[in-house]
């Protein structure tokens, strides 16, 4: 990992993951690329002129430069190699633009409000950030002094189109040093017995070559309950998930998982798209 993109508002939930973001960067040797969107009203553009000629787009524009300085100013991201980008998009387009344009290994990014990830998934701009995005997506809810992750769940159905999810899951875990819990919850309405589902996680991990892990088979009456309620009797760090692109976290795996899961997660959530 080398290039680390945190997308701000300049709040507080944006300055929480930025803080998590430098950490990484300092052990990692990573660059920080701080992305700040700007959207225009259409109907002040004119079609032969540019954003940036608009008396607007230039006070909003110094305005975020001023932020841009304030934040840079802060002694924990001292010694990093910081990019200040502000971009003329909607803020999920250009975060994509970002990514693909430096090559953007992880977006690090605040959930806001009291409902956390409520208003980041139901949000239109962010909620496609985690649903689209190619490049894994480290969602940060609260201040973390000290980031370290020591337990990792992986929850999944563990079925083979989430190998290629679950192999970056593998690069983070090794990335923090973090032990891997493969997790299967089991429902009533969707059962499968303790050794049908042990034999379909050993199978699915079979092959990567990784042995810091475990597998847990977990009885609750949802799986968003299921993966809540097994990450905090091991005091995880972290949950991870994929996304369906489209489908987004309403249907990260077995067809239908609500947004219950990550709205009352307590813990940071990063997310892998399915490709």
């Amino acid at each position: 990992m080398k290039k680390i993109l945190v997308p701000t508002d300049f709040s507080e939930q944006a300055e929480n993951a930025l803080k998590v973001a430098a950490q990484l960067a300092i052990k990692h040797k990573c660059d920080l690329y701080l992305l700040h969107t700007l959207e225009m009203p259409l109907h002040k553009v004119d079609p032969l002129s540019s954003y940036q000629n608009l008396p607007e787009a230039m006070y909003f524009m110094k305005l975020a430069h001023k932020h841009f300085e304030g934040l840079l100013a802060k002694d924990y991201l001292k010694g990093i190699n910081v990019h200040e980008i502000v971009e003329f998009h909607e803020p999920f387009k250009g975060v994509y633009q970002v990514c693909k344009k430096h090559k953007i290994d992880l977006i690090v990014m605040g959930s806001h409000g009291a409902n956390g990830f409520r208003e980041l998934l139901i949000g239109s701009n962010t909620e496609k950030v985690v649903r689209t995005s190619e490049v894994p997506v480290l969602v940060i809810k609260k201040e973390h002094p000290v980031f370290n992750v020591d337990h990792f769940v992986f929850a999944s159905n563990f079925k083979d189109k989430y190998k290629a999810p679950f192999e970056k899951a593998i690069a983070i875990s090794k990335l923090l040093n973090a032990k891997i819990h493969l997790l299967f919850v089991n429902t009533a309405s969707d059962f499968m017995t303790t050794e049908e589902a042990e034999t379909l996680i050993k199978t699915f991990v079979k092959g990567f070559g990784f042995e810091n892990y475990t597998v847990n088979i977990y009885n609750d009456i949802s799986v968003e309950k299921g993966i809540m309620n097994f990450s905090q009797g091991i005091a995880a760090d972290l949950i991870g998930m994929c996304t369906h692109g489209r489908q987004g976290l309403s249907h990260f795996f077995n067809g239908s998982i609500s947004e219950d899961l990550v709205n009352h997660a307590k813990r940071p959530v990063i997310t892998f798209k399915i490709e």
